[in-house]
């Protein structure tokens, strides 16, 4: 099981995420680290816990600002795999957040718009490339679906798995940083179970190592975690 810390990113510093109520973030308070600079936090997650995979989610870029390019570029300069959801709206911005040397492009359900651009965005930038996020609020779909041929969860998922992409996260915001458990535990399953040798990767709510092990006996191969390393509430 890969552990994969998330630094929520707002105004250039990590914030703390808490049921995608994004106008109430504040930068984060942590005994872990005595900072809200992403560059230290990463650094942090690096060297006291051996994470080398961090997952950035850069809301302003998400809710339509220009991207932190300068932070991708430093924390992917810092021997760190790097995935990075910048609100991906066209392919040209997909193409920069990957030429920023990020390891996965993150296009999220929230901002993609429909199929017809993430087709464009993989055959532009490549299949390996791309994660897909399958963003939820509250058990549903998130964002425009109405490009979608089933615009259930399963339905978008499986249209994205017919494009070749085999990388998902499934990420519930109203879940985040809520300390409830990421409630998907069920549609990951079913989504495995259609698609055996998909990456799936889950967040959202993460208490504890139960939950963890929850979503391990599923057959998800990493959790997305930023609360609970902070409260230091799972074992690393």
């Amino acid at each position: 099981m890969r552990i994969i810390p998330v630094i929520d990113l707002k105004g250039g510093q990590v914030v703390h995420a808490v049921g995608g109520r994004r106008d109430e973030y504040r930068p984060i308070r942590s005994p872990l680290v005595n900072s809200s600079c992403p560059e230290i936090v990463a650094r942090t997650f690096r060297d006291r816990l051996n994470l080398y995979e961090i997952y950035v989610a850069d809301l302003d870029a998400i809710g339509g600002a220009e991207p932190a390019w300068g932070v991708y570029r430093t924390l992917a300069g810092m021997d760190l795999g790097l995935m990075v959801d910048a609100g991906v709206r066209d392919v040209a911005t997909g193409q920069a957040v990957q030429d920023a040397g990020v390891s996965g492009v993150v296009v999220g359900l929230e901002t993609v718009g429909g199929p017809r651009l993430l087709r464009e965005i993989v055959e532009r930038i490549g299949h390996d490339a791309v994660w897909f996020s399958l963003d939820l609020k509250g058990g549903q779909p998130l964002g425009d679906v109405s490009e979608w041929r089933d615009p259930s969860a399963e339905g978008i998922a499986a249209e994205v798995i017919a494009l070749g992409i085999r990388r998902l996260t499934v990420l519930d915001l109203a879940r985040v940083g809520e300390r409830g458990g990421t409630g998907t535990e069920d549609l990951c399953r079913r989504l495995l179970d259609a698609e055996p040798d998909l990456q799936l990767v889950a967040g959202g709510g993460i208490r504890d190592d139960d939950d963890i092990d929850d979503l391990a006996a599923v057959g998800v191969s990493g959790v997305l975690v930023a609360t609970a390393i902070h409260e230091r509430r799972i074992r690393i």
